[in-house]
């Protein structure tokens, strides 16, 4: 078995799902057992800073909220700045926002400013990928600071809601990650 088998087989044996939460019908992967676990933790951490670090990668930007528990630390394993970005009216000081159709309405996300410019080549981390709205809106938020998009690497994609077709146009040809796939 390659080495990225075992650690796709060692991340989803830590991935517990929880049958009709948050509503029913929903089955919900819940990656805590995989936090919790030391070794599974660290395989995940090193995967996601080697797809940033072959990106070429100035930055990690971490969607709220899991991807601030995933970026943060792929950040520090790859070298490179952490950025957050979160839900408007979160951040303290000057602040670019994008606001984005959600399926029952819409939402807003901020960056600090000052965080990405010009010759940053940025790396979303996340996740999970779903829908892709958030992660859509984050790539027009980058690109409006006049940052360029390296790419983004998920955790797990739920490939039956076509986020990845979404996301497609938005990437303008920066890879899409996914080191699970459901």
């Amino acid at each position: 078995m390659t080495e990225l088998a075992d650690i796709r087989e060692l991340l989803l044996s830590r991935i517990r799902d929880v049958q009709d939460y948050p509503e029913p019908g929903v089955m919900f992967k819940d990656i805590t057992p995989l936090l919790a676990d030391p070794a599974a933790f660290t395989a995940l951490t090193d995967a996601l800073a080697g797809l940033a670090v072959a990106s070429g990668a100035t930055k990690i930007v971490g969607l709220e909220a899991r991807g601030f528990i995933l970026g943060a630390p792929v950040a520090v394993r790859a070298g490179l700045g952490f950025i957050p970005v979160r839900k408007a009216g979160k951040l303290p000081g000057a602040t670019l926002s994008q606001a984005y159709e959600l399926e029952y309405g819409s939402a807003e996300i901020e960056v600090h400013a000052e965080d990405l410019s010009a010759g940053d080549r940025v790396m979303v981390v996340d996740d999970v990928l779903a829908t892709g709205g958030t992660a859509e809106a984050s790539l027009q938020l980058i690109r409006r600071a006049g940052a360029e998009v390296a790419g983004l690497a998920v955790l797990m994609e739920l490939g039956f809601l076509g986020g990845r077709a979404r996301l497609e146009p938005a990437l303008k040809g920066a890879p899409l990650e996914a080191l699970l796939i459901v």
